[in-house]
């Protein structure tokens, strides 16, 4: 399968700061660019190697408009990534926006008489599905799963922290991954889950909004916190704007939810 993604970031720099952005697909893509430019100038970034195959890139830049652009092609898609016990402990325990210790009591007893892990995974992300509302401007970037839980609605950053609370209160490793999802409408960074099952990671997305098979991973951690397109570490700076377009090849892949797949 071939994928082409893009994204284009403007940005409003007011006082010369430093940014980590990621924006860059995982792995080694086919062809990329990524251009990054101060009122016109081009800015050099310090690629940084991050979890599972991420890229993030520092930047030290000063005042003005700064521009990001980044461009990449894919082909083919890898083997389903096996989960190690490093992997398993870590994205077991709780985390600022996942906060699965708050939600155990709940989940044990809302999905009481599930017991393997993929019974679990598809019971949490069909009961998400089916109790959150989609629905954009609804939630802050400080909401967590328990914020989703009692309000009823959100984005799918707010999905996928739900499901991941939800999994960890259960047993079941799980974290978040941004990627380029091919279908997504309207087109912007997605968020997803990924659960261990049966020693390999697998793709949950409650949101349906998107073929799963298409997705290309940005980044992944335990929660929205790690997988930021845009983090400011100093200064004072503005997104003025943001595009995104991901499309594959053809048509886009069938999405059977009852089926494991892999972000690949």
């Amino acid at each position: 399968m071939r994928r082409v993604v893009s994204s284009e970031l403007e940005l409003e720099v007011r006082d010369g700061g430093e940014l980590v952005l990621q924006v860059a697909a995982a792995g080694t893509p086919v062809d990329e660019v990524l251009d990054i430019r101060l009122d016109g100038s081009p800015v050099e970034a310090l690629e940084v190697p991050t979890p599972h195959g991420g890229r993030a890139h520092l930047l030290d830049v000063g005042t003005g408009r700064l521009v990001v652009r980044y461009a990449a092609t894919l082909a083919g898609r890898v083997a389903p990534s096996p989960g190690g016990n490093d992997e398993r402990l870590v994205y077991l325990r709780p985390s600022r926006y996942a906060e699965s210790d708050k939600l155990a009591e709940f989940a044990a007893h809302e999905f009481a008489g599930l017991a393997d892990a993929e019974s679990i995974v598809a019971g949490v992300s069909s009961w998400v599905g089916a109790r959150i509302a989609y629905e954009a401007g609804t939630s802050l970037s400080t909401h967590g799963a328990i914020d989703t839980l009692l309000g009823g609605r959100g984005v799918c950053r707010d999905f996928a922290h739900l499901v991941t609370a939800l999994l960890r209160a259960l047993g079941v490793p799980a974290r978040i991954a941004a990627v380029y999802a091919p279908g997504l409408s309207p087109m912007d960074f997605h968020a997803v889950v990924e659960s261990l099952v049966e020693g390999e990671w697998r793709v949950v997305d409650a949101t349906l909004l998107a073929p799963r098979p298409s997705l290309v991973r940005i980044a992944t951690g335990r929660d929205a916190a790690d997988i930021a397109f845009l983090t400011t570490v100093r200064g004072d700076v503005e997104l003025l704007g943001i595009q995104v377009n991901a499309i594959v090849d053809g048509t886009l892949p069938d999405d059977d939810p009852r089926q494991l797949v892999s972000l690949g």
